[in-house]
Order: C-alpha cells, then structure tokens, then sequence
C-alpha cells in the first residue's frame, strides 16, 4: 500500500485530499473492463460502476472509506451534449423538483430551485447506486465522500444532498469544474448542510463553472460554497470577448451570442480536462 494513495478523514481538507479524489475522479471515465482494478492499484478501493442511461458513477470502497465517483463530460462531444442545459434552456430548466425528489430536496427550503438536468440525472441513477451504498455503510459505518469533474460534479453536489436526507452521512464533497446546480438560495441550503464539507476546485482559466447562465448580466443560479481556485487569471482578451458579448444581452441568450459564447467555451477546454486539474493539484 506504500504507493497507493489514502484519504485521511481525521485531517483537514488538503491537497493530498483534493488529489486522491481527482484521481477517482480521472478513474471514472475508464470501462468496467478495467476501472476496478486501476481503482484497486491506485487508490486501494475495491470499486464497481454503477450505470444507468448517460450518468455513471464508480463506487469505490475499504476499510476506512466509502467514495462515490461521478464520471462528467471530458471530451467535446460529451460537452456538447449539455449545451443547452447550461445555455440555451438555462432559465426553464430551474425547477422545484416533483416526487420523491421534491420530498428529499424539500428541507433546501421556500424558494430553493434546481437544474432539472441534473436532477433527472441523478434521478436515473439514484436507485441502483443506493442499493450499493446503503449496504456498505450497513455493514461498517465509515466517511462517505461525493466527488466529480464538470457535470460529474454537479450530480455529486445533488447526490450528497439526498444521501444525507437518507441517513447517510457525507463527510466531504469535492468538485472539479462544475457547473452552478441552483438558486441563490439552493446554494445557501447546501452551506448550511454541509459546513465546510464543500470543496468546488476551478481553473481560473474553465468557463464551465461559471454556467449554467440566463444572461451574461444577470444570473439566476449561484455557486456553493467553498471555491478552491487552481491556475492562473482567465486571458484578458477572453474577459473581453466575453464583455463584448453582453453588450447586447439583457434576459435572455441570443442564438448567435450563444454559439459565439460556446465557440469560446471548447477553445478553453484543455482548462476544463481532469487531467489539467489532476496536474494543477500536483505542482
């Protein structure tokens, strides 16, 4: 185990902490043919991945910890897919959810609204990952800890939520470049549940994380709490480009504002990668 990576539940947030769990996160995108046993020689987890239409998750577990990793988007073609849940449809897809949902996220309070998205998401793969989850800590209770990068990391923000509604305590979430999941008071709601138990790594230089947007001047979602910033100052001429932009922008993304605006988000990219983050947590 000398060169295996550990998580040490007893210390503060660090980042030997942060490293571990964008390592699992690293793991997350690799199959089922081979994510067990990286997960095994890398991080001594004993780890299977739960998938369910586009959301997958590993779960990985020993002795001294149960880790859930949410795979995201690391590639062009799977950003793409989300382009309208973080532009287009920004404003319509921020919803009370209904149901089992809505009764697990009630406690978030009056007024708190969610990415529906993300909620559908994580809905889809809630059960069979719960059944895996539930009995782990049945058999030894250990810290639980939530992490993903990009849409990864906005369904294990949800996730943790609705793992502590369900008597499962979640010891840490730790992101890497997600987006906003919420409201300003959605937001607040996960402050309060989870006092410094959140930790949301961005690349100064990613734009994911400043999405989903319903406006490049006003803005209906709003971050969690605790930003953990990595790399260096967005390109000045990126701030302009995007200024530029919101100089006609006023309620609502224009379709050719919204393509120009997304034209930047891919050049930034290599930001947004995992391996980019996993490299800025090494130096």
């Amino acid at each position: 185990m000398s060169g295996v990576l550990q998580l040490d539940s007893k210390a503060e947030h660090d980042s030997r902490q942060a490293t571990f769990l964008g390592r699992a996160c690293e793991l997350a995108y690799l199959p089922a043919e081979v994510g067990p046993a990286e997960f095994q020689k890398q991080l001594g987890l004993e780890a299977e991945l739960v998938s369910v239409e586009n959301t997958q998750v590993y779960v990985g577990r020993n002795e001294n910890a149960i880790v859930l990793a949410f795979r995201g988007s690391e590639s062009f073609a799977t950003i793409d897919g989300f382009r309208d849940w973080l532009l287009t449809n920004a404003r319509n897809f921020l919803i009370l959810p209904e149901g089992q949902l809505g009764t697990d996220f009630v406690a978030a309070g009056v007024g708190a609204r969610f990415h529906s998205g993300f909620m559908s998401a994580l809905a889809d793969i809630w059960d069979p990952m719960f059944v895996v989850v539930d009995r782990e800590f049945s058999r030894k209770e250990r810290p639980v800890w939530v992490t993903g990068h990009s849409l990864g990391g906005a369904i294990a923000l949800l996730c943790g939520w609705r793992l502590q509604q369900n008597f499962i305590n979640v010891h840490q979430i730790c992101t890497f470049g997600a987006p906003m999941i919420g409201n300003e008071i959605a937001a607040q709601a996960f402050v309060r549940e989870f006092p410094n138990r959140i930790f949301r790594y961005v690349d100064a230089g990613d734009i994911v994380p400043k999405l989903p947007t319903v406006s490049l001047f006003s803005n209906s979602y709003a971050h969690c709490q605790r930003e953990m910033v990595v790399g260096h100052a967005v390109d000045s001429s990126l701030v302009d480009k995007l200024k530029s932009l919101a100089q006609d922008t006023k309620d609502e993304i224009s379709e050719a504002v919204q393509n120009s605006l997304w034209s930047e988000i891919r050049q930034g990219m290599p930001s947004h990668m995992m391996g980019n983050y996993l490299a800025r947590l090494l130096k």
